[in-house]
This record gives structure tokens, C-alpha cells and sequence, in this order.
């Protein structure tokens, strides 16, 4: 078997209303290129040999938002309990060299939802401030060109909802009921209040339950959980149709939102930040225990793959904790892109078993298509399916390189070499295999390596399209300063957001 075996010991609803709101008010988700058939552009069919309704699978994708990499019992927090997060990715395959193709909110969610790297399309930056010559602010969003991983199951007969966070651009254009999601219950922003807004909020930052209705203020209760409710409601109302479902929890993204039955519960914490973070890490964890649940009340836990992941490493703001991995959201260290990642199929995938080869959150669509037997036509994808590497022992790793590029930062990782290079700096060169933490710098040991890698990220830059948008000044000398290797302990990260 091509994972290792070993048991780990750390812890057809169509036609109806699109979300049953009455449950809402209770407290209660090239290199390494696959191969593509290029017809139509961006188009997704079902496979030729249809499975029956019956056995067809349903998929959740479930993201968490800035979580830190060892806050949570199955990545090494004793301090923070996870209980039922960690039996998840106990209960299946856990990739411990996971990485998302951003350190930031925005971009790392478009890798994931097209399994193509952002940059392709122009999607490289997080916030939508300024438009890049050539481009106007229409165009800052997820590209109309792609289709998402939702597009992908609605065209092949799933129901598909779409629940959290968006962030994918505002207006109709962006908006997830027109990208493939026959429900919604999402966030256009990339955050809100957890609590009801008690004056006019933003049209950004309520919550969209149809392409053209937003759920009343005095209907949320806490945001964590008022996802949760919305996911096992539409559990509960597809269970017999074949669904897919983006879950997209904003937690534990700030602002820094803990109920206080939560924060009492970690009263031992004397950081107040870290606190409220272990408080919204509670609820989201029993959010996600709620689903699981749900799955199995309505015997479909067994024809359902769940994908757990987070869209990046701990951000400087909310208190996490990136364990042994240097940097934080924003960089191209460890911290900002190596993120936990697991696929939970009972009675398919193996359970309590380590996959170490490096993969990609771009992996997640056409992984999961294959699971569901969709074709893939269109776009060629940077993601691979793994399920292969699973199930069949193929050996061989899923990709010989990943990349990452924001603006001045780059990087590179082939096997266990990482190159980070950054306009002003000089050039970095980890062995990660020796060297996980990035605490030592062999570039001026290894010349050939780093010149072999700079070439390698050269070519694939030179497939990229234009940015549409940058952020300015601010967040390009933050790049700079974050990557320096004096930058050492968190506090000094912190500094640089």
C-alpha cells in the first residue's frame, strides 16, 4: 500500500426552498500538469458510463480560515482541543506535506476552486485595491473564464452549495450562484462580524441565501454556527440525491469573535488573543463534528468523501500558533503554505494512515471528480487526481514541483528542496527533509541547485498571465522584510502582516 499503514496516535432537492431559515435561528465546512482533453474551453461532463444514483458519492470540501498548522490535536496542540477534527482526519488519509497554492485568503481559494494556479488567470493577489494597468475594477474577482469545482458537479447532476466564505469578487458576475452553486449561504467578503450586525451592514458582508436574498440580521446567531446549521440542513434535505459542498468556515479568521461559554472553557489561557482563538476553535470544531453526525443519522456517511483543509498558515492577528514551522500568513515560509490536509472515505480510502509526498489543495477538483467518475474537459489542470496513489500503489510523486508567486515573493519546492526568492533579498535554499523549521540557509553551498530552480520557476512564470490587481506599497515591503532571514521568532513575524 503506498501510504503507510500505521495508525497515528496524536490525536432531489432541486425545486425546494434553498435553505429551510427556520433552522438557522438555533445555535447548533509545466509541472506536475495533468492531462486535459482540450474541446470546448472550461467545460465539465459527466463520464461515459454514468454509476447508478445510488452509488454515486457526494463530496464536502471543508476549509478552515487562518488556522495555525499545530492548533489542533492531529498536528500536536495539547493546549487546544480538537477532538472531533482530529477523529476526521484519523478516520482517513492524512497528507502531512500539504500545501495551498497562496498564504493568503484570496488567491489560495481560486488554486483550490479551479485546481489551476490562480496566477494562470491573473487572480495573484488578496485584496481588490487597485487595478493593474490594462484592467479596470470589474475585473477584480475570479475570473468568468474558469469554471469552478462547482461547475464541475452541477453539470454532472450534483446539487451543490456553496456555504461561507466567498471571496471571489462582488457583483453579479462573481457571485457563487452564478459559479456553480445551486444554494448558497455565503459571504461575499472575506470576513464579518460573528455576531448579527446591530446597524446597516454591508452587502459584502451579510449572508447571501439566494442570488438575490440575504438572511435578516436578527436571524444570525453566531456565525460558526449558523454555517454549521445551513451545511446539515442541506445534509438533510439532499440525502438522496448526490451533492457536492464547498463549506467554507470563517473561523478562525478574526475579527476575534468567541462565544463566552467558549472563552470560560479556556479560562487556563492567559493571552486574551489566544483565548478567543481557542474559543472559535471550539465552535468550529463541534461545527464540523455536527456535520459528521449528520452524515451519519442519514446513513450517507459511507458514500461521502470529506476533504478537510486550511486556506493558509496562521495569520500574525488572531493568535495562532504554526507549531515548528517558521513564518505566518503572507510568507513563503512553511508557516504561510504548508497547511493540514486529510481525504476521509470510510470503506474506499484507508483510515489512520500518513501520505508524506508533497500535494497541492489544487489536487482537491480533480481528485474529487474522480471520485464522483466526472470527466474533466477544458482548461488543463495544475492539480492531479491522487486518489491512484491511494487505492492502486502508483508510485512516484504527485508533482515534482510546486510554486508559489505574490508580487516581489516567490518559491519553489522540488523534493525536498525549497527555493524562496524575493526582489532585494538574496536567495534562499532549504533542505526541508533536514531542515523543516528553514532555519539554515544553504544556497551558497549548493549554487547549482539554486541556479536549476530559479530556472524551473523562470519557466513557469513565463506561463503566467498579468496580475489584474495589486494591494500597493505597503504589502510589497512586507514581503520583503518577512523573508529576511534576521526575521527569527514570532514576535518579529507578527511585525511584518
Amino acid at each position: 500500500m503506498p501510504v503507510a499503514p500505521a495508525k497515528r496516535t496524536t490525536g432531489s432537492g432541486r425545486n425546494r426552498p434553498p435553505l429551510a431559515l427556520q433552522r438557522i435561528a438555533r445555535c447548533v465546512v509545466p509541472m506536475g500538469l495533468i492531462a486535459a482533453v482540450l474541446l470546448e474551453p472550461a467545460q465539465f461532463v459527466e463520464a461515459a458510463s454514468e454509476p447508478s444514483r445510488e452509488d454515486r458519492p457526494n463530496v464536502i470540501v471543508i476549509l478552515t480560515d487562518d488556522m495555525g498548522y499545530a492548533d489542533l490535536g492531529a498536528t500536536g496542540s495539547d493546549q487546544i482541543l480538537t477532538p472531533n477534527i482530529d477523529r476526521l482526519m484519523s478516520d482517513g488519509v492524512n497528507f502531512t506535506n500539504a500545501y495551498v497554492t497562496a498564504s493568503v485568503c484570496c488567491p489560495s481559494r481560486a488554486g483550490l476552486l479551479t485546481g489551476r494556479y490562480q496566477q494562470r488567470f491573473g487572480h495573484e493577489f488578496n485584496n481588490f485595491s487597485i487595478p493593474a494597468e490594462g484592467f479596470t475594477s470589474d475585473d477584480m474577482g475570479l475570473s468568468v473564464d474558469e469554471r469552478t469545482i462547482g461547475n464541475a458537479f452541477q453539470d454532472a447532476g450534483y446539487t451543490t452549495m456553496c456555504v461561507g466564505k466567498w471571496h471571489m469578487g462582488g457583483g453579479e458576475k462573481f457571485d457563487p450562484s452564478r459559479r456553480g452553486f445551486d444554494e448558497v449561504f455565503a459571504i461575499e467578503a472575506g470576513h464579518r462580524s460573528y455576531w448579527p450586525y446591530t446597524g446597516k451592514a454591508k452587502r459584502s458582508n451579510r449572508i447571501q441565501i439566494s442570488a438575490t436574498e440575504f438572511l435578516p440580521e436578527d436571524r444570525v446567531t453566531y456565525l460558526t454556527d449558523d454555517l454549521t446549521n445551513a451545511a446539515v440542513d442541506f445534509i438533510d434535505r439532499h440525502r438522496e440525491d448526490p451533492f457536492f459542498m464547498y463549506l467554507a468556515y470563517n473561523a478562525p479568521h478574526g475579527p476575534m469573535h468567541g462565544k463566552e461559554a467558549d472563552k470560560e472553557f479556556y479560562d487556563s489561557i492567559t493571552d486574551p488573543k489566544r483565548q478567543t482563538y481557542a474559543a472559535m476553535m471550539k465552535a468550529l470544531d463541534e461545527g464540523i463534528g455536527e456535520v459528521r453526525r449528520s452524515l451519519i443519522d442519514n446513513k450517507i456517511d459511507k458514500r461521502t468523501l470529506i476533504i478537510f483543509t486550511n486556506d493558509n498558515g496562521g495569520a500574525t492577528s488572531n493568535g495562532s500558533d504554526n507549531g515548528p514551522y517558521r513564518g505566518m500568513k503572507g510568507s513563503k515560509w512553511e508557516g504561510g503554505v504548508r497547511v493540514p490536509f486529510s481525504l476521509t472515505w470510510p470503506g474506499r480510502l484507508p483510515d489512520g494512515a500518513d501520505y508524506d509526498s508533497p500535494v497541492s489543495t489544487l489536487d482537491i477538483l480533480p481528485t474529487s471528480l474522480a471520485a464522483a467518475e466526472i470527466s474533466y474537459r477544458g482548461l488543463p489542470l495544475d492539480g492531479v487526481n491522487l486518489l491512484p496513489y491511494l487505492e492502486n500503489g502508483e508510485t512516484g510523486l504527485p508533482h515534482d514541483m510546486l510554486f508559489w508567486r505574490r508580487g516581489v515573493a516567490a518559491a519553489v519546492r522540488a523534493g525536498q528542496w525549497k527555493l524562496i526568492r524575493v526582489e532585494g533579498n538574496p536567495d534562499l535554499l532549504f533542505n526541508l527533509e533536514a531542515d523543516p523549521s528553514e532555519r539554515s540557509n544553504v544556497a551558497p553551498k549548493h549554487p547549482e541547485k539554486v541556479a536549476m530552480l530559479k530556472e524551473r520557476l523562470a519557466q513557469w512564470e513565463s506561463e503566467l498571465a498579468p496580475p489584474k490587481w495589486t494591494e500597493g506599497e505597503k504589502w510589497s515591503r512586507n514581503q520583503v522584510l518577512k523573508h529576511q532571514m534576521r526575521v527569527q521568532t514570532r514576535r518579529q513575524e507578527r511585525q511584518y502582516p
